[in-house]
């Protein structure tokens, strides 16, 4: 089984957001069996003022960002108490966005991820390089050290490789860079291991023959390329 996942980042409304999953569960429905549903393995990440219930039939919903509280004093945040209201289980932590724009550090991301694991969550943990330790030829080396910093025999743990400079950027990392740096993290955990950076309904096919499945961005806004990418 392959996990497909959408990362919806800030796009869409609430009313797109529900609109979309409405059309996509429906869609589903017409090509999908019954096993599929029960390992429900499709994941979205609306934005957090989009989520709603998670009781969809194919798809498992997941927050993008959450803080490490059950409550409390943390103007801007959503707690795990948001979550807990629409039955949220999931979650994505350490994204590059995440790290870079908002300077969530491996000891942030840690802290997030011993407190999501308490809770049993299913976490998307993301690691990846930039353009600059690609080119220093030290990149394994540093996917290890973003790994270490957390359980990797965590039970309901799913590892993103997402390279940096591949994020958004329309550069494709190649098959082989993808396949070395999978075949890398697999020595070091059991974990599902998705591939993300550019994924889109045309190179996820050869994707996914490397990989235990994909985190799509942009494309994941389109909800036939999504689907292509599912029907892979």
């Amino acid at each position: 089984m392959k996990v497909i996942a959408g990362n919806f980042k800030s796009n869409l409304t609430r009313k797109a957001s529900i609109d979309y999953l409405n059309a996509l569960n429906s869609k589903l429905d017409s090509v999908f069996d019954s096993r599929i549903c029960n390992d429900k393995d499709i994941y979205i990440f609306p934005s957090n003022t989009s989520l709603v219930q998670n009781n969809y039939k194919y798809i498992t919903l997941g927050a993008q960002n959450c803080n490490d509280s059950k409550s409390g004093a943390f103007t801007g945040e959503t707690s795990l108490l948001h979550l807990e209201e629409f039955d949220i289980k999931t979650i994505l932590i350490g994204h590059s966005e995440r790290r870079n724009l908002f300077f969530e550090n491996d000891d942030i991301c840690a802290r997030k991820f011993d407190y999501f694991k308490s809770k049993n969550f299913k976490i998307f943990y993301c690691i990846g390089e930039s353009l600059e330790v690609r080119t220093s030829k030290k990149y394994l080396d540093f996917l290890e050290s973003q790994l270490k910093v957390i359980d990797v025999d965590y039970k309901n743990l799913i590892i993103a490789y997402e390279p940096i400079w591949a994020i958004g950027t329309g550069l494709n990392a190649t098959l082989e860079q993808i396949s070395e740096c999978v075949s890398h993290l697999r020595d070091m955990s059991n974990a599902p291991i998705v591939y993300g950076g550019s994924v889109n309904e045309n190179n996820s096919s050869d994707i996914l023959k490397i990989s235990d499945g994909v985190l799509v961005g942009s494309a994941s806004l389109d909800i036939n390329k999504f689907y292509q990418i599912i029907k892979e």
